[in-house]
């Protein structure tokens, strides 16, 4: 935690709200990783926003002295996508859950990665919809047992960073919360990136998951970089997401993907060439009037 005394106060992240998630959930260690991140970004907190969607680790933005919006299920990234082009000026920072980002939210992970919105989206992602007490998610492993499907799940999981990479996302990286100072390397990166970045973390529900805990990943994830992956080419990044299915799981990548610079949408929006929205000037009756006018 921060020493308030010795931390000047616009790089004072911590809100003091306590979190409110189960003692030993994986959010707290991305908790960790976002605030040292922030603390070594030195991105002043009122030009920060994360915005949230509903699910347990939706609640991340509460404990964070920035700007914070709490928004509907599926709903992140519209409303971050709304802010930054809004403000461009600003750091946005989108956090949520593997059922509200590739649930019902998946739609809108495949736009803004496909239009490169210049935002830093991290999923939680444990496999289970823990805020309504285990149901299975987009990305629970096949046969797998829980509340919605006692007989074993029947459906192929989400692949979170093909989907990524094949949507024309610029930056695709993966982490683990039980490593939370490799992850906030992965996020600082992933913030300072000019384009859009998703960063999926292994966050075990130690209440509803008691597949896949701590100790069923720390089995087998293994560092990218340990590896000397090469991660400006997207058919290696590719292959390596499809390594924990064709391995069967036995091995589990994390670390940076993928990364390529590539034009922003926000950069080549030509509503936005006179600068951010909120510095232009408002429509006045008279331009309404005027619109008017042209279309009859």
């Amino acid at each position: 935690m921060q020493d308030a005394k010795s931390v000047p106060r616009q790089y004072t992240y911590t809100s003091g709200v306590k979190p409110i998630w189960c003692p030993a959930c994986g959010d707290f260690g991305v908790n960790a990783a976002i605030l040292k991140a922030m603390n070594e970004l030195k991105i002043e907190r009122h030009n920060m926003v994360m915005v949230s969607g509903i699910g347990c680790s939706s609640a991340m933005p509460h404990p964070f002295s920035t700007y914070g919006i709490h928004g509907l299920h599926g709903r992140i990234l519209p409303i971050a996508t709304g802010v930054k082009l809004a403000n461009d000026k600003l750091t946005v920072i989108a956090t949520g859950g593997d059922g509200d980002g590739y649930g019902i939210g998946v739609g809108h992970l495949v736009h803004a990665s496909r239009r490169n919105i210049d935002l830093t989206y991290i999923v939680m992602d444990n496999e289970t919809y823990g805020l309504t007490t285990g149901q299975t998610s987009p990305t629970a492993m096949l046969g797998r047992k829980t509340k919605s499907t006692p007989f074993g799940n029947i459906e192929n999981p989400v692949n979170p960073m093909a989907l990524a990479l094949s949507t024309g996302a610029t930056y695709v990286a993966r982490g683990f919360s039980g490593d939370p100072v490799h992850l906030s390397e992965l996020i600082k990166n992933g913030i300072q990136h000019k384009g859009f970045s998703i960063i999926d973390v292994f966050s075990p529900c130690v209440t509803f998951n008691t597949v896949n805990t701590y100790d069923w990943f720390r089995q087998r994830v293994y560092k990218l970089e340990s590896e000397g992956h090469d991660y400006t080419d997207i058919g290696k990044a590719m292959s390596k997401a499809l390594e924990d299915v064709v391995s069967d799981y036995a091995k589990l990548p994390i670390g940076l993907f993928y990364k390529t610079d590539r034009q922003t949408y926000d950069s080549m929006d030509i509503a936005l060439k006179n600068g951010p929205l909120v510095k232009q000037p408002a429509h006045t009756e008279a331009d309404m009037l005027s619109l008017l006018e042209e279309n009859r």
